[in-house]
């Protein structure tokens, strides 16, 4: 193992009928902003459930935090909390709800543009939050990490802040979910414990062990949720996979990944694919092109994780690269550029992308851009 620093101070409340413990969690005497996405929570019963247990705070709210969060709409956010001098934010919704309320946080003690923080990437001035999660997927619940796009550059950059002081994690929250974005939110988790797992063997047993325990349970869990997205165990067992997948436990002491979501992240940004569904295009076409360097890995995987033990180690790489696939395809999602009517132009601007600020991405640092086109064409 690596040397490593593990810190994460996020609180959990944990299960059924927990948002009634905000009262408790803000403080009575600060001044809140609730933060929101676009109304999903008025339907599903969230936002009735988050104004009771308000009560006898002082608090404002903010709708309109999109998808792939915009510093466009961010902006106006900081500005209105700067304007009522509001002291705590409370982020009720799913990632991308989280990480905008990370930046208004952040944005709410600085005097520059917004912009100009996440190029910064670390800035850990800010005002305290919680958080409400309803849509299972990120881990920015219990992390320090957001993703923020600007939508007039067609950019999308990750930024590192505060953690959240608390977050509440209801299973039942996730029960009106569409499909859809069940399917992303499994996708996302699986492959951000790829991101952390598929480098090299032999840095951690433990490490490998949890990873491969969240990945397992991922792919047990998902046919049964395509049944009764409304099991609660199921629910509860997704929650928990995506915090505990992203909130540093498995990546202590052992190096990472993020090819995929780099990759991931410029088409998000250039075509505006929902973020788990472009996981779902890049990953394998990523264990393809890195296949040489990560083989080792890729079988340990296809044995633990997928139970691939006969073959040549050739043959056994490409079943575990298929069974990836087909898992992803199982979701109801496409695994192929061309199936999203993306081909040469957009693969020569994210290689264009990646040469400009000079990327050495992966494990071994040697994801370029070249590397990115080659990745991009095994994604056709």
């Amino acid at each position: 193992m690596e040397n490593f620093e593990f810190y994460n101070p996020t609180r959990l409340v944990f299960g059924k009928g927990m948002i009634a413990k905000l009262g408790e969690l803000i403080p009575a005497d600060r001044r809140v902003m609730i933060t929101f996405g676009g109304g999903s929570v008025k339907r599903n019963g969230i936002y009735d459930q988050v104004k009771a247990a308000m009560t006898g705070h002082d608090f404002i709210e903010f709708w309109g935090i999109e998808p792939n969060p915009a510093v466009e709409t961010l902006r106006k956010a900081i500005d209105l909390g700067k304007a009522e001098k509001i002291d705590f934010l409370l982020a009720v919704g799913g990632g991308s709800v989280i990480d905008g309320t990370k930046l208004i946080a952040a944005g709410m003690l600085y005097d520059g543009d917004a912009w100009d923080l996440v190029l910064k990437r670390d800035y850990s001035d800010g005002i305290p939050f919680g958080t409400v999660l309803t849509l299972p997927a990120t881990g920015s619940e219990m992390n320090n990490g957001a993703v923020i796009s600007r939508q007039e550059s067609q950019e999308k950059y990750d930024f590192y802040t505060n953690y959240p002081v608390f977050s509440i994690l209801d299973p039942e929250a996730t029960f009106s979910l569409p499909p859809k974005q069940v399917s992303c939110g499994l996708t996302d988790t699986f492959i951000h414990v790829l991101e952390q797992y598929l480098t090299t063997c032999g840095q951690s047993r433990i490490m490998d062990r949890w990873a491969e325990g969240i990945l397992q349970t991922i792919i047990e869990i998902t046919p049964k949720i395509k049944k009764d997205q409304c099991d609660y165990d199921l629910m509860a067992d997704f929650m928990m996979a995506a915090t505990m997948g992203l909130n540093g436990f498995v990546a202590m002491g052992v190096t990472q990944d993020w090819v995929t979501h780099m990759i991931g992240h410029e088409l998000t940004a250039l075509h505006g694919i929902t973020h788990g569904a472009t996981l779902a295009i890049v990953c394998p076409g990523t264990m393809k092109v890195l296949r040489e360097q990560k083989g080792d890995k890729i079988l340990q995987y296809g044995e633990r994780v997928w139970g691939i033990t006969e073959g040549s180690r050739d043959e056994r790489i490409d079943a575990a690269i298929d069974r990836t696939e087909q898992f992803f395809r199982s979701l109801g999602l496409n695994t192929r550029l061309g199936e999203e009517q993306i081909g040469e132009e957009t693969i020569a601007e994210i290689e264009r992308r990646f040469n400009a600020r000079h990327a050495t991405y992966g494990e071994a640092h040697n994801v370029n851009g070249a590397v990115a086109r080659r990745i991009l064409e095994a994604c056709r």
